[in-house]
């Protein structure tokens, strides 16, 4: 469970943000809002590329607050996917390993659609492919919340609708706490378990 609790930060001294919201294991999050909004801003607070003026930032009861990015248990998605062209698919999976294990990471290839595909160069993969490899990355790394920024995006309509369809019985299987940052109305329609709206730099529960 992610609980953000009266969360602020300010770039400037003029004007700030206040986020208070929850994501709860097994569901998906959905955060809708203009660009500028502050969109970013809370992912990088969650993530912890930024730090909170005050407030408090809970993952499954603990409090990651003072916490550096590479401590706190969360996985990042992005628009574009962030593979390394000249490693194979497998190799990709596996970045940030300690012991990387091939059988764990074919399966985790396996699971999202992609078995056999781990001796495959990135480079020779479509953007669906990518995003999925880039998917079996999150399940090696076993961490409790997903933060996906606007990870459809990029992604043809057939694509699209079978990615997300992934992720919402990842999310489930799994049970991630998963935060879905879009401007898009169909990925909110479709997967989507709760939905906040980001306004007046605060956010505003809407389903």
């Amino acid at each position: 469970m992610l609980a953000l609790e009266a969360v602020t930060f300010a770039y400037t001294a003029s004007a700030g943000y206040r986020f208070t919201a929850e994501a709860q294991p097994g569901e998906i999050t959905a955060i809708r809002g203009q660009s500028g909004a502050g969109k970013s801003t809370l992912l990088d607070l969650i993530a912890g590329f930024l730090v909170p003026a005050s407030g408090t930032i809970r993952i499954d009861g603990a409090d990651v607050t003072p916490l550096p990015p590479e401590q706190r248990p969360v996985s990042i998605l992005f628009q574009s996917e962030t593979l390394f062209e000249h490693l194979s698919a497998g190799r990709n999976v596996a970045l940030g390993l300690a012991r990387p294990d091939a059988g764990r990471i074919a399966a985790a290839l396996a699971e999202v659609g992609l078995d056999g595909i781990g001796p495959q160069r990135a480079a020779t993969l479509s953007g669906g492919q990518k995003q999925r490899v880039a998917l079996a990355r999150t399940l090696l790394r076993q961490k409790p919340l997903l933060l996906l920024d606007e990870p459809f995006s990029a992604l043809d309509d057939e694509t699209r609708e079978t990615t997300r369809a992934l992720v919402k019985s990842l999310t489930l299987k799994h049970q991630w706490a998963t935060l879905l940052v879009t401007h898009h109305a169909d990925d909110i329609a479709a997967i989507a378990d709760r939905v906040y709206r980001l306004e007046n730099r605060g956010l505003v529960r809407e389903r």
